[in-house]
């Protein structure tokens, strides 16, 4: 058991990847979601194949491999779409944008969330579905638990909250206060669980979060105002994944201004700290 857990904790992917595969299976299970297996092992199938080729044309080692897998994963459960070409472009933008969009030796954009609105914007045949998680308390902890553990692993707790605390208070202002809605509105509305898996999976991304915890907060309340003003005054669906977006545009000005360690996703073998930005 303790060499099962030292493998898990050598590498935070492998707790995303383990958690993100449970909430998948949460879903068909439990939630009683059509196994749409073909949608599945397009979106995960395209991101292994474009990550593979990158890997052999670049050199890398193919332990980055883990890295498409946890956005085949992460794209599995938030995008959807009728047609099966737009599921394979939104997952092969998703991957190469990792290894075509760099600045100062970094990826800017989330993959999984700049493949999600790639499908999204360019084809008008894909969508993101909120309701589809519910909202029920097994599922918070579920997600909540899972997600904490991941995030205390590659060190962006600070992110994670910070973004919830803000769009949590932005929501409550309207929804409770300005709009006299009770408050059990409020507390289903941040009980969604694509909204977990966005605040504890997505916008943690130790590969392009800012470096900087003082700019990592700053940037996670930014997201979350901008989410928050889209779904106010414009009406968006899924607004934290338009909101990340455009904020991580920002993300390696804000890196050369505030300096900070790279992340690196392998901890040493022997190494029994749990170190927040290797």
């Amino acid at each position: 058991m303790h060499s099962v857990f030292a493998f898990l904790r050598r590498d935070a992917r492998h707790f995303q990847i383990l958690f993100l595969a449970g909430f998948l299976a949460y879903g068909i299970a439990v939630l009683q979601w059509d196994a749409e297996w073909q949608r599945y092992l397009i979106l995960f199938g395209t991101c292994l194949a474009v990550q593979a080729f990158f890997i052999r044309w670049k050199k890398l080692p193919w332990h980055s491999i883990k890295s498409a897998m946890v956005t085949g994963l992460g794209m599995s459960l938030l995008l959807k779409a009728d047609p099966l070409w737009v599921l394979v472009l939104g997952a092969a933008v998703a991957i190469a944008s990792k290894f075509l969009i760099r600045i100062d030796g970094k990826h800017v954009f989330n993959p999984g969330n700049l493949g999600i609105a790639a499908a999204v914007l360019l084809t008008g045949q894909a969508w993101v579905s909120p309701g589809q998680w519910g909202s029920g308390a097994a599922l918070v902890f579920l997600v909540g638990a899972a997600g904490c553990m991941v995030v205390l692993r590659v060190g962006r707790i600070d992110t994670s909250l910070a973004f919830l605390g803000a769009f949590a208070a932005l929501d409550f202002a309207r929804q409770v206060l300005y709009l006299g809605w009770e408050p059990e509105v409020w507390l289903h509305r941040m009980s969604n669980g694509s909204l977990l898996l966005f605040t504890f999976f997505m916008i943690t991304d130790p590969m392009t979060t800012p470096k900087a915890q003082g700019a990592r907060i700053g940037w996670s309340i930014a997201i979350a105002v901008l989410a928050f003003v889209l779904g106010w005054k414009y009406w968006v669906n899924a607004t934290p994944i338009w909101a990340l977006l455009i904020v991580s545009a920002i993300t390696p000005l804000l890196d050369r201004i505030w300096k900070g360690q790279s992340f690196r996703w392998l901890v040493p073998a022997n190494t029994t700290a749990l170190p927040k930005n290797l």
